[in-house]
């Protein structure tokens, strides 16, 4: 039942990150670059704070601080390869920005939770 708890944080998280980035780009008018740093990181928060209250044990592998850290290093990596994706589809194929952002925060969903679910919040 894991898997359906963090895929409610998951959709949670990522209606923050694509609304952000909507807000960031379409009436704030920053850049899609600035503005998916921006939503992906405000999305992270949210999802770890979501993951840890919902879906996973906090603290048992690791200290809070590592813990934090580990989320932040999952979900750096995983802002790079969001920004490749959309970097690919925005500037090399011409796809509009809120369809590339929501394909790059899709296929980022399995990242995401197979590295949360392995790597820091073992069982």
């Amino acid at each position: 039942m894991k898997i359906v708890r963090y895929f409610a944080v998951g959709g949670t998280a990522a209606s923050v990150d694509i609304s952000c980035f909507f807000l960031f780009t379409s009436i704030l008018n920053i850049g899609w670059f600035q503005s998916a740093l921006a939503s992906f990181i405000l999305a992270t928060l949210v999802n770890y704070f979501l993951s840890i209250r919902y879906v996973f044990k906090s603290g048992i592998r690791f200290q809070k601080h590592h813990e934090v850290f580990l989320i932040f290093l999952v979900s750096g990596t995983g802002l790079v390869i969001n920004q490749v994706i959309l970097w690919l589809l925005i500037e090399g194929m011409g796809v509009n920005m809120l369809v590339s952002k929501l394909t790059a925060t899709t296929l980022l969903f399995a990242w995401n939770y197979g590295l949360r679910k392995t790597l820091v919040f073992p069982e």
